[in-house]
């Protein structure tokens, strides 16, 4: 029913956020027991972006869309999170994290833009 509301290209460019974490965790010291268990937190929020929009994308209703985008944004939130930890607090280098952290805040702000839009319309 909505997916007219999210374009392939916007479904695509959460997927390669979500690969793009995958492909981070594998380059982490997960040796280091706080990187390990931080590593973690990122592969489960980052992967979570991209599945909360392709759930998005088959909901039912206007209710149930700007949920499954409320479920989204907090991922994001949450991955940037622990990628500031990981450069700030595990000295992860700047050039493996910041991408990322650039990536979630650009999807961050485009959530709460079709979040807020969509809320106007139910």
């Amino acid at each position: 029913m909505n997916s007219g509301r999210l374009p392939e290209e916007f479904r695509d460019r959460t997927k390669s956020f979500a690969a793009r974490v995958i492909r981070v965790y594998t380059k982490l010291p997960l040796q280091k027991d706080e990187v390990h268990v931080l590593g973690k937190q990122l592969l489960r929020s980052g992967t979570s972006v991209a599945a909360h929009v392709r759930e998005a994308s088959r909901a039912r209703s206007g209710d149930e869309f700007v949920s499954k985008l409320g479920g989204a944004l907090q991922e994001a939130d949450e991955s940037s999170l622990w990628l500031e930890l990981l450069r700030e607090e595990c000295s992860i280098d700047p050039a493996l994290t910041k991408p990322l952290e650039n990536e979630a805040s650009e999807l961050m702000a485009i959530f709460t833009t079709m979040i807020n839009r969509s809320k106007g319309k139910i």
